[in-house]
């Protein structure tokens, strides 16, 4: 039987893993990203990084894969993409292991992480691929996008950078671009969890605990989905891209002493 003062002590952890995977799901749902961002880096203050990106292998990939459906062109975008699809789980792959070893230094790489997508964010940094590149150097530069990308994840469990801001690049059309980020995700969360599991992370109490971590995940997005009708997304996307740097510093800082 738990003890009183065991049970003490996870009450708070519980707290931040319930109010973190509602408020990550909430940005998911009023900006179609940022689950994985906020969920590893609000709980990645309270346990090691690895731990962290391990809980959120289930609400990601339910989302995602939700979010990846819901669009109309899946066959041809990953036609398009899957040089860069292929270099996200080859880049995962050699990282291995960096997430489960990297102690202070995996927080520290994870602040640096948010910081630098966050600055992207508030200084609306917006490249373009050059229409009149050959589909096959697009495919080339996706894929040297994909192995960075996936570096990134394998040291920090966040799949953003630089897989978003190429995305964006391509000008595809709304419905495109957001069927494209839940087709990244979806593969940068399965590379993910294969690398957890073979360093022994993503075991079977962490895949029951993100089990549990879905519901929240899934009503904090419907709820986000509601204000995304009713609120100024650019208003929210800034708000969003400073709590993030705010984050990623106090990350930083924490891992520094």
């Amino acid at each position: 039987m738990m003890n009183t003062q065991h049970f003490n002590d996870l009450v708070p952890l519980l707290w931040l893993g319930l109010v973190t995977f509602v408020l990550a799901g909430f940005v998911k749902g009023v900006i179609g990203l940022g689950l994985p961002t906020v969920a590893v880096g609000l709980l990645g203050l309270a346990m090691p990084t690895a731990e962290a990106a391990a809980l959120l292998i289930v609400p990601s990939l339910v989302t995602n894969v939700w979010q990846l459906l819901a669009g109309p062109r899946f066959a041809a975008l990953a036609r398009r993409l899957w040089p860069m699809l292929l270099g996200i789980c080859l880049g995962t792959w050699a990282g291995g292991g960096w997430l489960a070893n990297g102690g202070n230094l995996a927080g520290m790489a994870l602040g640096v992480a948010l910081l630098a997508y966050a600055a992207l964010g508030l200084a609306a940094v917006r490249l373009h691929v050059p229409k009149s590149w050959p589909g096959a150097r697009v495919g080339a530069v996706g894929a040297g996008i994909g192995v960075v990308t996936g570096l990134v994840t394998a040291a920090t469990g966040v799949f953003v950078i630089p897989a978003v801001p190429f995305l964006q690049a391509l000008d595809l059309d709304k419905d495109d671009l957001v069927q494209a980020l839940g087709l990244s995700f979806t593969v940068s969360t399965l590379a993910l969890a294969a690398g957890l599991a073979r360093d022994g992370v993503f075991h079977g109490h962490a895949i029951g605990v993100s089990l549990l971590a879905l519901a929240p995940a899934l009503g904090g997005m419907f709820f986000g989905q509601w204000v995304r009708a009713r609120v100024s997304a650019p208003v929210f996307r800034r708000c969003f891209f400073v709590g993030l740097a705010m984050l990623g510093a106090e990350l930083v800082v924490q891992h520094m002493r």
